[in-house]
C-alpha cells in the first residue's frame, strides 16, 4: 500500500546531535511509529502475513540525492561532523538524527517483531543509502551498525577514502586502507569470505575460490580469476566476534545533560504503594577533561512536594498540566465530586521513562506512570524503557472448590518484560479490563488499536494485544497522600 501522510505537530527545531528526547508518537497509518518533523512525506507500510515483522518507511523519496560521506572509526560509530552514529546510541537519538538531517537521508525504514518485539532487534533501515541499524531488543541501544550496500555510500577511515564510486572495495583496498589482519575466513557453501578487524568485519562474496595461501598481509590471497573479490558487506560492532556482539553502556556523548535510569524498584508495604526508588546514572563532575559517569540512589514517596522531585530528578523534560481525568468515570462516587478549580499536572522525564503527576492545590506527588516503550504501542519512541521491578502477592493456592491451603504469602515480581498471561496465572486481577483508546485533538485515529487496563491492588496495568505492558500506574492511597498543608 502507498500512500501519502501529512504529518501532525511539527516538532521544533532540533540539533544534529538530538539533545532532547522528542514526542514522536501517533500519526495516520497502520504499524507507523513516528511523528516526524516535515509537514508531508511518502511513506509505504508493508505488513507481511506470513511474519510477525512490521515495517515502516519515512524519509526523502528524490533518490537524485548525493552519496552520504561518512567516517567510519572502527568499534565506535559511523558518521560525519554534523552527527554520528554511535554504538550504544538509544534508538530515539538515532531518530532525531534521521529527523534531523531528512534533506539528505532519503527513506528510512523501522522494522519490529509486532507479536514479539523482544525476540528479534529493532531495526532502523536507511534503505537508499545502505545503512542498517541494529538495536538491542531489550536495552533498545545500537548494537551494530550494518553496511549492507557499499556502492549506495562514501565511506572512509582517518580521512582516506576506502569506498566510493570512483574507489572499489577490493580485498586489496581494504588491506590498503586498515592494514594487515588475521587470515580470513572462507565459507565454501556460502561462496562469502569474510575478514575480521575488531570492531569491524567486511564480507566479500566469491564466485569461485582456490585455497588461500598466506604469505604476508592480505596480498597473498590467489583466486582462480585472479581478480580481487569486492566488498559487498561491512560491519561496525562493539568487541571481537560480530556473532557474540553486545551494545556498550551509553557513551557519555550521548548523555546531553540528562538523567538516565539503570532500574527503579517499587517500594511497597501491606498491599499498598507508598513510593519508588530509582538507581539513575548521570555525567559527573570530573577533574580531567573527560567527563565520567556518575551513580546514584533516589527515593522518592508519594506525598513528596514538586521542589522534593526537582532536587532529586533535576527538571523534567517537559510538563503537561491535565485537562481532564478519563478514568474518573471509573471511580467511587465520582459523579459527587466537585469541579476542580486547580490542574493537576505532570512532570514528564522521558530519559527516565516515567511520569509524575501532582496534585494542582497542594503541590504534592500523588502518581507514577512507568512506561515500557515498546514497538506498536501509541507512545512508542517518546519515552525511554523504565526498567522497573516491582513485588505483588500470589493469590492463594486451591486444592478444590471448599478448601484452600493455608501457606506463608508469596510474591511474585513483575518486570518491564512480563507477560501479562503469565502475570494473571499468580495474581488476581480485576474481573474486567478497561478498553482505553488513545487518540489526540488532531489526530483521533489510533494506528496501533486499544489497549486494556487491569487494576491489582492500587495499580493499573495497561496491556497491549501482544500480551507486553505498556505501562504502570502507581496511585497514592489516602493515607500515603498528606494534602493538607499549605496552599501554593
Amino acid at each position: 500500500m502507498h500512500m501519502q501522510t501529512a504529518w501532525e505537530n511539527c516538532i521544533p527545531k532540533i540539533n544534529s546531535q538530538c539533545s532532547q528526547p522528542n514526542d514522536l508518537s501517533g500519526i495516520t497509518s497502520k504499524s507507523s511509529i513516528f511523528k516526524f518533523v516535515f509537514s508531508i512525506i511518502y511513506c509505504n507500510v508493508i505488513s507481511d502475513k506470513n511474519s510477525s515483522q512490521q515495517l515502516h518507511n519515512f524519509g526523502n523519496e528524490n533518490t537524485n540525492l548525493k552519496m552520504l560521506d561518512l567516517e567510519v572509526i572502527p568499534e565506535r560509530s559511523l558518521g560525519c561532523e554534523h552527527w554520528e552514529f554511535i554504538l550504544g546510541m538509544q534508538f530515539s537519538q538515532a531518530v532525531c538524527i534521521c529527523m534531523s538531517q531528512v534533506a539528505v537521508m532519503k527513506r528510512v525504514q523501522v522494522i519490529y517483531n509486532e507479536n514479539d518485539p523482544l525476540a528479534s532487534d529493532l531495526i532502523l533501515s536507511l534503505t537508499l543509502d545502505g545503512i542498517r541499524l541494529l538495536f538491542d531488543s531489550v536495552s533498545q541501544r545500537l548494537k551494530v551498525i550494518e553496511i549492507f550496500a557499499m556502492n549506495l555510500i562514501k565511506l572512509k577511515y582517518c580521512g582516506l577514502v576506502f569506498s566510493s564510486s570512483d574507489v572499489i572495495p577490493t580485498i586489496d583496498q581494504i588491506d590498503h586502507s586498515f592494514g594487515a589482519t588475521h587470515p580470513g575466513i572462507y565459507d565454501p557453501e556460502k561462496r562469502i569470505f569474510t575478514l575480521n578487524f575488531r570492531g569491524l568485519s567486511f564480507t566479500f562474496p566469491v564466485e569461485q575460490a582456490s585455497e588461500p595461501r598466506y604469505v604476508r598481509g592480505l596480498g597473498s590471497l590467489q583466486f582462480t580469476n585472479g581478480a580481487s573479490p569486492i566488498a559487498s558487506k561491512m560491519f561496525i560492532f562493539s568487541g571481537n566476534s560480530l556473532v557474540d556482539s553486545k551494545p556498550p553502556p551509553l557513551p557519555i556523548s550521548c548523555f546531553f545533560s540528562h538523567p538516565y535510569l539503570q532500574g527503579l524498584e517499587v517500594i511497597r508495604h501491606n498491599g499498598c504503594t507508598s513510593g519508588i526508588k530509582l538507581s539513575v546514572i548521570c555525567e559527573g563532575p570530573s577533574q580531567v577533561l573527560e567527563p565520567r559517569r556518575h551513580a546514584c540512589v533516589q527515593e522518592l514517596c508519594f506525598g513528596a512536594s514538586a521542589e522534593d522531585v526537582l532536587t532529586l530528578l533535576g527538571a523534567p523534560s517537559r510538563v503537561f498540566y491535565k485537562d481532564e481525568d478519563k478514568m474518573r468515570i471509573h471511580s467511587p462516587q465520582a459523579h459527587r465530586r466537585a469541579p476542580a478549580s486547580f490542574s493537576d499536572y505532570f512532570y514528564n522525564y522521558f530519559t527516565l521513562g516515567l511520569d509524575a503527576l501532582f496534585d494542582g492545590k497542594y503541590h504534592k506527588l500523588k502518581k507514577f506512570v512507568l512506561h515500557t516503550n515498546y514497538p506498536g504501542h501509541y507512545n512508542f519512541n517518546m519515552y525511554h524503557r523504565c526498567e522497573f521491578k516491582l513485588q505483588l502477592p500470589t493469590k492463594p493456592i486451591s486444592t478444590d472448590n471448599s478448601k484452600l491451603i493455608d501457606l506463608s504469602p508469596t510474591f511474585i515480581t513483575v518486570s518491564a518484560y512480563s507477560r501479562w498471561d503469565e502475570v494473571c496465572e499468580k495474581v488476581q486481577p480485576s474481573s474486567r479490563p478497561i478498553v482505553l483508546h488513545r487518540s489526540s485533538s488532531t489526530n483521533t485515529t489510533n494506528p496501533f488499536g486499544s489497549t486494556f487496563c487491569y487494576g491489582v491492588e492500587d495499580i493499573i496495568f495497561e496491556v497491549m494485544p501482544n500480551n507486553l505492558i505498556a505501562s504502570v500506574t502507581l496511585y497514592a492511597s489516602d493515607d500515603n497522600l498528606p494534602l493538607h498543608g499549605q496552599e501554593s
